[in-house]
This record gives C-alpha cells, sequence and structure tokens, in this order.
C-alpha cells in the first residue's frame, strides 16, 4: 500500500476513476501552501513539546517509584491506567472538562483566565492537546523508566552513599548517566508517535478554532476524504521521509551513549 501511494503521488488521482501522471507538481505546490506549512508548524512544535513534559514527568515519577517509599507498587499499577483507555475517549471526556468542569471553577474562584474555554482559545489549545496527550502516554514511557531504574545495580548508590554523594548528585551523576540508553528510547518513540497525533487532537479540538491546531495527520486524512488523495499522498510521501530521517538522525547522535 504504501508503494501504490507513492506511485499515485505523481498522478492527480482522486482516489478512484481514471488518472495521468503529472510528475512532481503535488510535491511543489505542497511547499506554497500555507495549510500544509502551518500543519507541520504546528505538529512539530506540538510533538517536541510533548516530549519533554511526558519524559520529564515519566522520569521523577519512575525515580519516586522505585525508591523506598509505602504501596509503591499499587501506585504503579494506578499511573499506569491511562495507557489502556482509547485516545478518543479520553479526549472526549477531557472535552467536557475543559469546556464545562474548568470553565465553571475559574468562575467561582474569579480566576478569568480559566472562565472560559481553553479549547476555543487559538494560543492556549494546543496546551490542552498537550496536557491531554501527556496524561496518556507518561504511563508508557514511565514503565521503561521503571525497567531502567531497576536495572542499576544496588551497589552503585551504596558506594556514592560511602563517598558522601548527596541524592541529587546521585540522581545527576549516577542514574542518568546509567539510564541514558532508556532516555534515546523513549525520546525517538515518543517523537515519532507524537509527529502522527490523530485521535486526541480531533476528538479534543478537530483541529480548532480554525485551523490552528491541525497536524499533519488530519491533513492527510481530510484531503483524502476530500478528493485530494494523490496531493495528500505527496503530503504523507514527504512527511515519511522527514520521519525517518528525524529517527535516523537521533539514533546516529545517541549511538555512543546509548551503549
Amino acid at each position: 500500500p504504501g508503494l501504490f501511494g507513492i506511485f499515485f503521488s505523481f498522478t492527480d488521482s482522486i482516489g478512484v476513476g481514471d488518472w495521468r501522471f503529472i510528475g512532481l507538481t503535488n510535491y511543489v505546490a505542497l511547499f506554497s501552501d500555507p495549510a500544509v506549512l502551518q500543519s507541520y508548524l504546528f505538529t512539530f512544535g506540538f510533538a517536541i513539546a510533548t516530549v519533554l513534559v511526558v519524559n520529564v514527568v515519566s522520569f521523577m515519577l519512575a525515580v519516586g517509584l522505585t525508591s523506598r517509599i509505602r504501596l509503591k507498587t499499587p501506585l504503579r499499577t494506578v499511573f499506569v491506567i491511562p495507557m489502556v483507555i482509547s485516545g478518543i475517549i479520553i479526549a472526549y471526556v477531557f472535552q467536557f472538562l475543559f469546556n464545562n468542569s474548568l470553565p465553571g471553577l475559574g468562575e467561582a474562584l474569579g480566576i478569568k483566565v480559566l472562565s472560559t474555554s481553553m479549547l476555543s482559545n487559538p494560543d492556549l489549545a494546543w496546551v490542552a492537546l498537550v496536557i491531554v496527550t501527556a496524561w496518556q502516554a507518561i504511563p508508557g514511557t514511565l514503565l521503561i523508566y521503571i525497567a531502567g531504574l531497576l536495572a542499576v545495580p544496588g551497589d552503585v548508590y551504596e558506594a556514592a552513599d560511602i563517598d558522601g554523594a548527596t541524592k541529587p548528585q546521585q540522581l545527576l551523576r549516577i542514574t542518568l548517566p546509567l539510564v541514558f540508553g532508556y532516555v534515546v528510547i523513549n525520546m525517538i518513540l515518543g517523537l515519532k508517535n507524537f509527529l502522527g497525533a490523530y485521535d486526541i487532537i480531533k476528538g479534543l479540538t478537530d483541529g480548532g478554532p480554525g485551523t490552528s491546531t491541525r497536524s499533519i495527520s488530519m491533513t492527510i486524512v481530510g484531503g483524502f476524504n476530500g478528493g485530494d488523495y494523490a496531493y495528500q499522498m505527496a503530503n504523507a510521501t514527504i512527511f515519511f521521509i522527514i520521519t525517518i530521517v528525524i529517527s535516523l538522525a537521533q539514533l546516529r547522535l545517541t549511538r555512543g551513549r546509548s551503549l
């Protein structure tokens, strides 16, 4: 299917019926299409912001859930619950919260910025998407970090305690270097997944307000349904190449330190 899609990206096909070759016309048109460029700008900004939030929060939670605290096993179970819930269901639940519960709370507390829905504000809608996407993605990332932290030998920390290293020093100079491979895995997987974000954005904002939160995936799918099959197949091909290049670059930059 992927090869067929690349083939038809050089045609004027609408998905059915006759078609003819038009060469690189679709590809040239993409670089001057403001709607496509806006979707790329939003998607990459959203993906980078979400990767940072997910990895920082997940790592700190993993450190807490592998430390000497009570009920850490039940807490691990609680934190992974969002991972098993459908993204579209999560989107609809949070849509109600952002459109009703949160504005009502903001009005009751006299907080003006919360008294209106974030989803209707073009400058804040992306923040809501990052929050909801991170809420669902943190459990999977958390499990990988927990596995990495549990693989660190305990005698390393005992030696650090004897040498007088503080907990923050142990975190920065022992824990992070030893689990860096897991950080690399989470960064690569997270960026790949968030670049293809669709279901939560579709259910939460549907690309709005206007087109301010319209992702690349939504643009491609919308084109398929709107008769721009070949044009959006060219878009999908470029997006695929960009994703592969980013993944290879991440692996190359971190190869030596991830072992």
